[in-house]
């Protein structure tokens, strides 16, 4: 275990019997369009307390829930249902919480997310494209009004785009999700990806998130996981970057003690400050929870 405090910056929680939610990603017939079969995380409910219990001797400190209802009516119902959790058990800290930001009325589904205590971000899962709709990029820049820290999902290929909306929102924290979600395992991906990794690092205000790697690395190994997790931190300092789990989606390849031990071991040899940094003060800060 490791010995410093953690707090997981990407977790997710559903219920299939929720009467208002829906999580089409996990309906028993669903394949997920980028993973494939995902059945064997499949169950009717993921509850805080299910997520405490896999964490409990983890040092787990806080922890954040990313959007994960896909297909529902209305996304300030997932936001209700997670502060319940939150108000009864004290996780999870922090809310990301979804908004379709190309939306006419993307400005009143942000004012509702804000009136629960925990919401601290926003992540639209739109089509990699759409992040250069001129619809999408108004509501975007909502998001500093009402204090919402945006957590973008684009590969590599697409942070460029994600400069411009650094840019656009300048002084304004920006995340990245899951260290640019990295398909495959090439050297020559591997480069491609650290070139654009080292590009966007050169953006003050945004921050990656170091998770999500096992999704396409199913027999990971500390040494496979190291190259992708050092060269974030090296693109962005200690200053900017936080770990997450993914969790329960990643137990498809281990168990939520091993991913977290293996984040440890990866960074050992930074400060006793560094490593606190990385997997703990800076997500406060920067999601203040």
């Amino acid at each position: 275990m490791a010995d410093i405090p953690f707090i997981d910056t990407h977790i997710h929680l559903f219920d299939l019997k929720h009467s208002k939610l829906r999580w089409s990603w996990l309906e028993p017939d669903a394949v997920h369009p980028l993973l494939g079969d995902i059945d064997a995380i499949k169950a009717q409910h993921y509850w805080v307390q299910d997520f405490l219990a896999e964490a409990r001797f983890s040092n787990v400190l806080k922890a954040i829930h990313v959007q994960a209802a896909l297909g529902s009516d209305d996304p300030v119902e997932e936001t209700r249902w997670l502060q319940t959790f939150a108000d009864q058990f004290g996780f999870p800290q922090g809310i990301v919480a979804e908004c379709d930001l190309a939306d006419e009325k993307a400005a009143e589904t942000l004012e509702r997310h804000v009136q629960f205590a925990n919401v601290r971000g926003i992540r639209d899962l739109v089509a990699f494209e759409t992040l250069a709709d001129p619809c999408w990029m108004r509501g975007f820049q909502l998001l500093p009004k009402f204090q919402l820290i945006p957590c973008v999902w684009a590969t590599y290929e697409h942070l460029p785009k994600v400069q411009e909306l650094a840019r656009a929102v300048s002084g304004f924290p920006v995340c990245l999700e899951h260290c640019a979600f990295p398909m495959e395992r090439t050297p020559e991906y591997f480069e491609a990806w650290r070139a654009s990794i080292q590009m966007i690092g050169r953006s003050p205000n945004v921050w990656i998130k170091i998770s999500g790697l096992p999704m396409y690395d199913r027999s990971w190994s500390v040494d496979s996981l190291r190259p992708w997790v050092r060269e974030c931190i090296e693109a962005f300092g200690t200053t900017r970057v936080m770990f997450g789990t993914n969790w329960p989606l990643d137990r498809l390849s281990c168990s939520y003690p091993d991913l977290i031990d293996a984040y440890d071991q990866i960074i050992a040899d930074f400060s006793e400050h560094e490593r606190t940094a990385m997997f703990a003060g800076n997500a406060e800060q920067l999601f203040s929870i």
